[in-house]
């Protein structure tokens, strides 16, 4: 089952946010996630808030639609009373789970609630992700007919082993051909790969990027094997039935990544990130990096506006409770203050591209910059232009980076 949700203060039944929230709020994105938390196996690495059927006591999966609209309407409400500018939404997820396991006409029903609550901008990114297994040809047209632009296909791997470590079920042999599909239904393609996992070899990771560059995706994520506490992986690595991830492999891997990407036209923008171009990068989680505004919708979904996090309750059964009774499906929220959002701020673009600007450092950071030059973990050209920009090692060690950048003297 998945982790717990993180501690703090009560959030009230109607969901009104603090002033605060609203404060330059027509100077930032808005976005919405929606969280669908249905997948038909758990797999044994995953720690996401997701539920197979015999989880779901208490609540059926064909009224999911129905309870995420009712939070979609309630969230506009909400940032009304609070004083939030209405603000068109510049990009929509639909993650999970497996989002793709409800009826094209499902997820069309939660976009279209977004489209009446907020409006969507011409241009707006709408990505949904997708098991390779969960799509088939018509179900990507309905997707595109009802507003998406986008799918991401979790690929993980093109080495049956691999995947049955992962317990991943589809047939790697499928993923040419659900992006073949979704290129003809006019949507964008990003493909998501994980590297790292135990038994894979560096083999393995190179017969997996190229089955990956083969099909010629927008996108490319590639993301380390974590090993999270209380999985079924954690459990089998504690046994001795699993080896655990080898770091230094994890590094060839990552090396290996980055130049057989770059070396077919995909630049990196964060730092598990890769795309074609600027236009293909996933705006979604850029507003992420970048602190913009966004909604979460669905069990366990986070949320921030304005300095304000909150988060939902994690269990579906809960979270229809709530919304059917016209009360915030909210757990718990924060408000962040100036130094925490500072920190953040600091963590999260160290990650991306562009980088940090020295001037948003503390002193100690903006003398740390001279030693990660010399350690070879930032770009001396570009810190020479006022910019903290990761190089290669440094997107290794990119937390011992930030680390740096945020020691106190």
């Amino acid at each position: 089952m998945p982790g717990g949700l993180p501690l703090g203060d009560p959030a009230p039944a109607d969901g009104v946010l603090p002033g605060t929230a609203a404060v330059g709020a027509g100077e930032r994105d808005f976005g919405v996630y929606l969280h669908v938390p249905f997948c038909r196996v758990r797999c044994g690495y995953c720690d996401f808030n997701t539920y197979t059927a015999t989880e779901l006591r208490g609540v059926s999966q064909s009224d999911y639609a129905g309870h995420a609209v009712r939070e979609v309407a309630f969230a506009a409400e909400a940032l009304e009373r609070s004083g939030v500018p209405t603000r068109e939404v510049s990009t929509v997820f639909f993650g999970g789970g497996t989002p793709t396991l409800l009826p094209p006409d499902d997820l069309g029903a939660m976009l279209a609630a977004v489209r009446g609550a907020w409006g969507i901008a011409d241009g707006a990114e709408v990505t949904t992700e997708a098991n390779p297994d969960s799509v088939d040809a018509d179900d990507l047209r309905r997707l595109a007919d009802a507003g998406f632009t986008r799918v991401s296909f979790g690929m993980q791997s093109a080495v049956p082993s691999v995947l049955a470590t992962l317990e991943r079920t589809h047939d790697p042999e499928r993923v040419p051909l659900v992006v073949r599909w979704a290129r003809e239904a006019g949507l964008q393609v990003s493909l998501d790969l994980i590297y790292g996992t135990p038994g894979e070899s560096l083999d393995d990771w190179s017969r997996s990027l190229d089955a990956a560059l083969a099909c010629e995706p927008d996108h490319v994520s590639a993301y380390a094997l974590i090993v999270e506490p209380g999985t079924k992986l954690a459990r089998q690595i504690r046994s001795g039935a699993v080896q655990e991830p080898d770091d230094d492999l994890e590094a060839d891997m990552y090396e290996l990544a980055d130049a057989r990407l770059a070396a077919a036209g995909y630049g990196w923008y964060e730092v598990s990130n890769w795309a074609t171009d600027d236009a293909h990068r996933s705006r979604h989680n850029l507003a992420y990096w970048l602190g913009h505004d966004w909604w979460g919708v669905g069990p366990g979904a986070h949320s921030h506006v304005g300095g304000v996090r909150w988060w939902n309750v994690k269990h579906p059964a809960a979270y229809a409770q709530r919304v059917l009774a016209g009360e915030s499906p909210a757990a718990g929220r924060e408000t962040l203050d100036p130094e925490t959002r500072r920190v953040e701020r600091v963590l999260l673009l160290t990650r991306i591209r562009e980088g940090v600007t020295v001037d948003e450092l503390e002193a100690p950071g903006r003398r740390a910059v001279a030693g990660l030059i010399a350690d070879g973990l930032v770009d001396a050209k570009a810190a020479l232009a006022g910019s903290v920009v990761l190089t290669l090692r440094g997107r290794l060690l990119a937390d011992a980076v930030v680390r740096r950048l945020l020691a106190e003297e």
